[in-house]
């Protein structure tokens, strides 16, 4: 099959809609349907799935590959809910005992997650001296302790990122140990900060069986319908990973969604840089386009009530969607929604809550070609003034997201597009593409395969960690997917480290590239850096 005849499938999971598309080699959208997300997620997952294959008929056969942003994590860990129990280790003692391992999480969250801890001898220092011994004698007690009682590990040592090899001699050790559960490291998922990164780490750490699930749920709704594809999930900047790669860092893709949506509107308006904004059922999310990937958030980012420092886009939420409800007293949008149910309850589908999504069609927005039945008028009145706040907390948003930037579009996307007005003070304009209602799904589908790395070096010495941050960066974005031969690095940062002495430099590295063929296998070893950069 050639590229060019081949067919991508895009599935994203939102909190009202299961969005699917199937596009072209050359980039052409084929079929695009929308199903009503399910409880169990999974079933609107095979629903979508089914759909677009059926509107594809006798091209079904051309799909080769199939790529998935899911909530299935983001779900698991805002309702507590089919988490693992992780056994934590850090190292840095006696230097970081002031706190302990997720001190600051909810304690409902903490009590599901962990199944003990041990702050033990480790870690280095800035320049990479060891601060102390590696305390092999002590993990071993540790692990003697719970042994049973946890589904996974975590492992995280001070500035590991810049200095990996005692935690891979932890997992090595915990392997030799006896120990047969997942082992996460924290230089392979967080940047520096000790806190936030040893608590993306037990995140990821906690959701290897919602991993193991959702993997085995795509690969069954795939087998279901007789595809031979490859099958890839989105991650948080807005690239993608292969299934092995998502089962071992499935936190990577709790921010899928909104990266999806960012990439999917760059696409389908041709905007390089732009501010966007998908409307959904429940919010809307905004964000900003940047050579045509997301901006990614430089603070530290909560998740489930969780600080963590993970690769995030910058997304600022807000709760206005088609499925908001309206206070038609107050002429005010509540902090709920309706949801996946706005064909049920909706005034504007026979129900009885307003929603948002009726204050636009009383604003003569055709919504699915129906017409509201008699209102009253305090309902008519409290309507429109909750329209009218909702286009205030737009323009609001849009100002704080352009930071000052003056000339730069507005792509609106999203099944609720139609509550952005269509002149917004702080954009240059506003912009509808076609099919912006599926933008998430197309950016699913467009997606390229990507990897990070980060080093820390002497401000001195930073040609030479570009170098090597450059070729781990393309060494785990191969490993993700893409294709050896046109991997290369997109972006690099480079931030200076506070109050060190001497000067020191934080250098991180992106790489992206178009997944591989069906079929053609990651390189063993890479050529020197300077033919890959």
């Amino acid at each position: 099959m050639s590229a060019t005849s081949e067919v991508a499938v895009g599935i994203d999971v939102g909190g009202t809609n299961t969005d699917a598309v199937a596009m072209s080699g050359a980039g052409e959208v084929l079929a695009w349907t929308k199903s009503p997300t399910t409880p169990d997620v999974t079933g609107g997952i095979r629903a979508s799935l089914g759909k677009i294959l059926g509107e594809l008929g006798e091209r079904r056969g051309l799909v080769g590959r199939i790529m998935l942003g899911t909530t299935h994590a983001t779900n698991a860990i805002v309702r507590r809910r089919n988490l693992g129990r992780v056994a934590v280790v850090r190292l840095g003692a006696p230097a970081a005992t002031a706190e302990q391992p997720l001190s600051g999480w909810p304690a409902d969250l903490r009590d599901t997650v962990l199944a003990g801890s041990a702050l033990v001898g480790g870690g280095h220092l800035v320049d990479g001296y060891p601060i102390a011994p590696l305390d092999t004698d002590g993990i071993r007690r540790f692990l003697d302790g719970p042994a049973g009682a946890f589904d996974a590990v975590a492992v995280t040592g001070i500035f590991s990122p810049s200095y990996p090899e005692q935690e891979l001699e932890v997992a090595q050790l915990i392997r030799d140990h006896g120990v047969a559960v997942p082992i996460a490291v924290s230089s392979e998922i967080g940047t520096l900060g000790l806190m936030e990164r040893e608590n993306a780490t037990v995140l990821n750490a906690a959701l290897y069986g919602v991993a193991r699930d959702v993997t085995a749920a795509l690969m069954t709704a795939v087998a279901e319908q007789g595809l031979d594809a490859a099958t890839y999930f989105a991650q948080n900047d807005g690239t993608l990973m292969a299934v092995e790669y998502a089962a071992q860092y499935p936190v990577l893709t709790i921010g899928s969604g909104p990266a999806n949506s960012i990439r999917g509107a760059a696409y389908l308006s041709g905007a390089d840089n732009a501010i966007v904004i998908d409307v959904g059922g429940t919010t809307s999310d905004l964000g900003v386009v940047t050579e045509r990937f997301p901006r990614e958030s430089t603070m530290p980012r909560e998740v489930g009530g969780v600080r963590t420092n993970f690769r995030m886009p910058d997304i600022l939420s807000l709760g206005v969607g088609g499925g908001t409800i309206v206070d038609a007293g107050t002429g005010l949008p509540r902090n709920d929604s309706v949801g996946y149910r706005i064909a049920e309850q909706a005034l504007l589908f026979g129900g009885a809550t307003p929603t948002l999504t009726d204050a636009a069609s009383l604003a003569r927005v055709v919504v699915d070609g129906r017409s509201l039945p008699a209102l009253s008028p305090a309902t008519r009145s409290g309507l429109r003034a909750a329209l009218a706040v909702a286009h205030d907390r737009i323009e609001s948003a849009v100002e704080r997201m352009s930071l000052g930037r003056t000339g730069l579009p507005l792509v609106v996307v999203g099944g609720g597009g139609f509550l952005v007005p269509d002149r917004v003070l702080g954009a240059s304009e506003v912009v509808r593409p076609d099919r912006g209602d599926v933008a998430n799904a197309v950016g699913a589908a467009i997606a390229l395969a990507g990897g990070r790395a980060d080093e820390l070096c002497a401000a001195g010495e930073r040609t030479d960690a570009i170098a090597e941050a450059s070729r781990a960066a393309i060494e785990r974005a191969i490993q993700a997917g893409a294709d050896p031969a046109r991997t290369e690095v997109v972006d690099v940062l480079e931030t200076p480290v506070s109050y060190s002495t001497p000067p020191t430099v934080r250098v991180s590295v992106k790489a992206a590239g178009p997944l591989a063929r069906i079929g053609q296998t990651p390189a063993g070893h890479l050529p020197p850096i300077k033919e890959r950069v």
